[in-house]
């Protein structure tokens, strides 16, 4: 049927080849990283809002992770959502203060870093250098218990 001797034979398999490898290699640039989470310089991209934070995102198994870097790559906190379950992560030098909440009362001085459909992550510098990291999810509704041991359900 073909003479693989062919040049057009051999162009033809080299273009499928070549149209192959390029599409890998989109896909690979459009995927979210699942590793690196705690990593001071991760290999992901910089899905900050703010000048003043490096924020990464990382997902695995249904499961979003956000971390918060200050501009020296120190990780200062991260937060886990999914199906509408956020927590916060035991990782950073500011862990034991990232809150997980469903009303802003409290944002007002605060900037917001990362930004999704059903999440909002708000940063704000302290005065001995570290941040106040707060996850802000959509409201609860009335019939729906809220928060639990620190960990805030939609």
């Amino acid at each position: 049927m073909f003479d693989p001797s062919s040049k057009l034979f051999r162009n033809s398999i080299l273009v499928a080849a070549m149209a192959s490898g390029m599409s890998t290699v989109v896909a690979a640039q459009d995927a979210v990283p699942a590793t690196g989470l705690g990593q001071s310089w991760p290999n992901a991209p910089d899905v900050s809002r703010s000048a003043h934070y490096h924020v990464y995102r990382f997902e695995r198994d249904g499961m979003a992770y956000i971390q918060v870097n200050d501009l020296q790559g120190k990780v200062l906190g991260a937060v886990a959502a999914t199906q509408g379950v956020t927590f916060a992560l035991p990782i950073g030098a500011q862990a034991q203060s990232v809150k997980v909440r469903a009303d802003p009362a409290s944002a007002d001085l605060m900037q917001v870093v990362y930004q999704d459909d059903g999440l909002t992550v708000m940063a704000a510098s302290q005065g001995d250098g570290g941040a106040s990291i707060t996850a802000l999810v959509d409201k609860c509704d009335e019939s729906i218990p809220c928060s639990q041991n620190g960990i805030l359900a939609r």
